[in-house]
């Protein structure tokens, strides 16, 4: 048994004392006291820069072939981190899930949008979905479909940028991709969102249903990022909140991380004038602290947070990476936001968790060349390299306790990716490192680019792609039920679709995918990723489908 020392910097609320559990491998050091952000800017107030109310989805023309494609994403700016050799992984799981108690076989799995349906030959999809009590939602770049919960399309697929038709921020109804879906279960609404490219001005265009019908009208929004293009956008659902993240570059470098705070109830109730708080945070003298990006916390299940709680977010740092990071930990920030007539908002960092080492810098020749396919020597792209988690930062308060659950891909074993995964567990607003673990079985499969997510008993499951030389790219899942031994996915893998080609062209490979909870029972998984039918240079399918964890 182990115990940590936990300090935790007074910013928000309280400090309290917490007794920190167990994870194998025993987590390293001590957790160290979160310094103050100076990097921090002040809240920046304002409100939606225009409004509108889009035509039902159902009555939108069906996305139409363009003639100004093929195109690959605009590339993701950052820095590359150099390969230094496999640095090792404290926290890898070194035998295989059992096959005795594994996750369900699909109990849903059918076609998603593929590039065949797109309006513009785009690499890659970025695919994304969510679910609500009786529709399935999915967005790519740069387009949506909305389906029942049996696999039927009931809409689309429907470029993006026509939800914004006649809107008074033209820029809205271009389709420039980055889309987010989210289903908010406590108001039984959806938000479908995208960013602006064109510029001068950038903006977040945020599409909320008026009703609880997807296939509806919607709500239109557009926020203002001023000169700063906002990249990689991540949203989340928080009963007072909804919340932005994005890494946002100005027209000569990186100008931070954005964090914004939007006035739900206004947004839901189609207020024109529903405000906004954004927040700066500038890499500093620290930038390994937010690195290449932070997530914000989105809600799942029916037990609200706690009255007063902040809003979560967390980035990761490696000692592996461009940054200078000392050693590898999670950083943890709050934002608590009041919507008063005299609103009130603060931002800051309030804990930094270390975690067991994991090396991200995986070796990918002169950038995003890391993943072997059969038949080709194009290799693609896992993105363990940015120094972040990927989607989603999924929370869930149980009552006796609050989790907040994600992942990030790494190099598990040397030159073989795997799904590092946490558990962050959350007492009187504090946060501590519950357990971590690192899935790659010891097959020489590539898994990466996960996302990760738990039902209502606590158990915990993640998809991700496969891959290897010989493994055509697919989509599995994994898992483990909330009283197994922490630190490992304990239940055999399951598969979604084993993918049967090769992608010849771009090296890119998505920058996300998305794992979600069924409202209806709380513990049916859906997920929705990529993979190839017929290796091609742009021919991309994608596959959405549900499971669960023993119990369900």
């Amino acid at each position: 048994m182990t115990r940590r020392s936990h300090t935790r910097k007074a910013v928000l609320l309280m400090p309290g004392l917490l007794l920190v559990g167990l994870i194998q491998p025993v987590l390293q050091g001590t957790a160290a006291a979160a310094p103050a952000d100076a990097a921090i800017s002040a809240p920046d107030w304002g409100k939606a820069a225009a409004f509108g109310v889009s035509r039902a989805v159902r009555d939108l023309p069906r996305a139409a072939w363009r003639t100004d494609g093929p195109a690959v994403e605009r590339p993701e700016r950052g820095p590359r981190v150099p390969d230094r050799g496999y640095g090792g992984d404290a926290a890898l799981q070194q035998s295989y899930a059992s096959a005795d108690a594994p996750v369900s076989d699909p109990i849903q799995n059918f076609e998603g949008i593929a590039n065949s349906d797109n309006p513009f030959l785009l690499s890659p999809p970025d695919p994304d979905g969510d679910v609500g009590p009786n529709h399935y939602v999915q967005m790519l770049n740069v387009s949506f479909s909305v389906y029942d919960k049996t696999g039927t399309t009931l809409t689309g697929p429907t470029d993006i940028g026509d939800l914004w038709a006649g809107f008074p921020i033209t820029d809205c109804a271009d389709d420039s991709g980055d889309p987010i879906v989210l289903h908010d279960q406590i108001a039984d609404r959806w938000m479908l969102t995208q960013f602006t490219t064109a510029g001068p001005e950038y903006w977040n265009c945020i599409a909320l249903s008026t009703t609880a019908d997807p296939t509806g009208s919607y709500y239109l929004y557009a926020f203002s990022t001023g000169e700063n293009f906002p990249d990689y956008p991540k949203y989340g659902v928080w009963p007072n909140t909804y919340v932005i993240t994005t890494r946002e570059f100005g027209p000569v470098d990186f100008f931070g991380d954005g964090v914004y705070a939007l006035e739900r109830e206004a947004m839901i109730a189609g207020d024109p004038d529903a405000r906004v708080v954004h927040f700066n945070l500038a890499p500093g003298t620290k930038p390994y602290l937010p690195g290449d990006g932070i997530l914000p916390s989105d809600f799942d299940g029916t037990i609200l947070p706690p009255a007063g709680s902040p809003v979560y977010f967390v980035g990761t740092q490696d000692d592996e990476g461009v940054y200078g990071a000392p050693y590898d930990a999670i950083n943890v920030w709050q934002l608590l936001v009041r919507w008063r007539t005299n609103p009130h908002a603060t931002f800051a960092r309030t804990d930094q968790l270390r975690v067991p080492e994991f090396d991200s810098a995986f070796p990918c020749g002169t950038g995003r060349q890391c993943i072997d396919q059969p038949d080709t020597k194009n290799k693609i792209d896992t993105l363990s390299y940015r120094q972040r988690p990927t989607w989603r930062l999924a929370y869930r308060n149980f009552g006796d306790h609050e989790a907040l659950v994600t992942n990030q891909s790494v190099e598990a074993r040397p030159g073989i990716a795997g799904v590092r995964w946490y558990e962050i567990r959350v007492a009187d607003f504090d946060t501590s490192l519950y357990q971590a673990g690192t899935f790659a079985p010891p097959d020489g499969v590539n898994r990466w680019m996960g996302s990760v997510a738990l039902d209502k008993y606590g158990n915990m499951a993640g998809g991700y792609s496969v891959g290897s030389e010989t493994v055509y790219p697919g989509i599995r899942y994994a898992g483990r039920a909330a009283g197994d031994p922490v630190g490992v996915f304990t239940r055999g893998e399951g598969s979604l679709i084993e993918g049967s080609g090769s992608q010849t062209g771009s090296n890119r490979w998505g920058d996300y995918t998305s794992l979600h909870i069924d409202p209806v029972d709380d513990c049916t998984f859906w997920y929705t990723n990529e993979y190839y039918e017929t290796t091609s240079a742009v021919g991309w399918q994608t596959r959405i489908g549900s499971f669960t964890m023993p119990g369900c």
